[in-house]
Parts: structure tokens; sequence; C-alpha cells
């Protein structure tokens, strides 16, 4: 019976199901793969989170290409890698495919906007969280 309902068409429950066994996977790669590159180069620059990030952003672009425009790929699988691996292992693969995708419609501004305020505002913010947490009793 039990293995009846995790075969079941509902979305309810497949779509966070297929979710989360991707983000595992991609949570503890993130993991491993940062202690890998802090014992192998050091910690004096982030090499784990920038390998992340750039190869996230890589498989992201290669991915959705992939599933979009030459072959079919089944919904589920779409959702195991693109939101629970990719969204797990790195956010940054997330934000180059919404950049690109606001390329993609020619309006500059906008995309400048978005690519440059992520990066930006997303240090100021860290910056403010970082601030406001010291300042706590």
């Amino acid at each position: 019976m039990r293995q009846k309902q995790l075969r079941s068409n509902n979305p309810n429950l497949r779509a966070p199901l297929a979710i989360s066994f991707g983000a595992i996977a991609g949570a503890l790669s993130r993991y491993y793969l940062t202690l890998g590159f802090n014992q192998w180069l050091g910690m004096a620059f982030p090499f784990g989170t920038f390998f992340i990030n750039l190869s996230g952003a890589f498989v992201m672009g290669f991915f959705s290409t992939l599933a979009l425009e030459r072959t079919v790929i089944s919904p589920d699988l779409r959702l195991i890698i693109a939101v629970g691996f990719l969204g797990s292992y790195t956010t940054f693969s997330s934000y180059e495919l919404d950049a690109e995708k606001l390329l993609t419609i020619a309006n500059l501004e906008i995309t400048s906007l978005y690519w440059l305020g992520s990066a930006m505002f997303g240090v100021l913010c860290l910056q403010l969280g970082s601030y406001l947490a010291r300042r706590l009793p």
C-alpha cells in the first residue's frame, strides 16, 4: 500500500518528494566539496564556494538547455536536478539562469538591476544581518 502512494500521480506528493531527494544530494555535495577544497587549497580564498557556484551555474545552463530545447526530460527529473539538487547545491545557478532569462527579453536596465543589484545588495544584506546579530543582547 505504501508503494502505491509513492507512485501516485498526485503532484502534492510527487513534487515535494522529487525536490527533497535532489536537495539531500545537493546539500551533501556542497558540504563535502567545500571540506575537500578547504583541505586541499586552504581557507584563504573560498575555493569551494567559488567552484560550487560556477559549476552549479554551468550545470544549470547545461541541464536547462538540454531539458527545454534538446530532449524530453520528465517533470520529476527536472525537479530533482534543477530545483532540488542545484537549489541546495547553490542558489547562484538559479541567479544566473534568471539573469540569462532577463537578457533574452533585451531589457538591459532590468537585467543590470537584477544582476548587479543581487550581488551588491546581497553583500549589504549579509553585513546588515551580521551587524544586527552582533547587537543582540
